[in-house]
């Protein structure tokens, strides 16, 4: 598969292909369709392609005490750890303006924390309770 990965802004017609990959809206999980409708029609979603097909995106807002926050990054399987990821982090660490960037993933994700890790994102905190049984770890990008 040609590795060479764009990121531009998502467009309505990339709604059904970002629905597509994400497994909980893929498996019928309206609120997260609804969610990714918002978020594209707002204007804050990014998606990354190879070989022109949509292959992941990333939804950032300024939800996050004034600040912006990664609040969806999701990859096709098929394409995990070909550098999607990394790709959609770095174009939200250069795009967005606040002087800060956050995201958060849940501890049972080590796939996401090994990819904000080599990145060089930093820990800045932790929240238990919102997943029952797995605390929820928050980053902020680097400087």
């Amino acid at each position: 598969m040609e590795n060479s990965i764009t990121v531009r802004d998502a467009t309505p017609a990339d709604i059904l292909s970002t629905i597509g990959i994400d497994p909980l809206a893929e498996h019928g999980d309206a609120t997260r369709s609804d969610s990714i409708h918002r978020y594209v029609e707002t204007g804050k979603t990014r998606v990354a392609e190879m070989n022109a097909a949509v292959v992941g995106y990333c939804v950032v807002d300024r939800s996050f005490f004034g600040h912006e926050f990664v609040v969806l990054l999701t990859v096709d399987e098929r394409v995990r750890r070909h550098g999607v990821g990394a790709a959609l982090l770095r174009d939200a660490e250069h795009r967005w303006a606040t002087t800060k960037l956050f995201t958060s993933t849940n501890l049972s994700n080590h796939a996401m924390q090994s990819l904000l890790f080599s990145l060089g994102w930093q820990s800045a905190g932790i929240v238990y309770g919102l997943d029952e049984g797995d605390p929820e770890l928050f980053f902020i990008a680097p400087r």
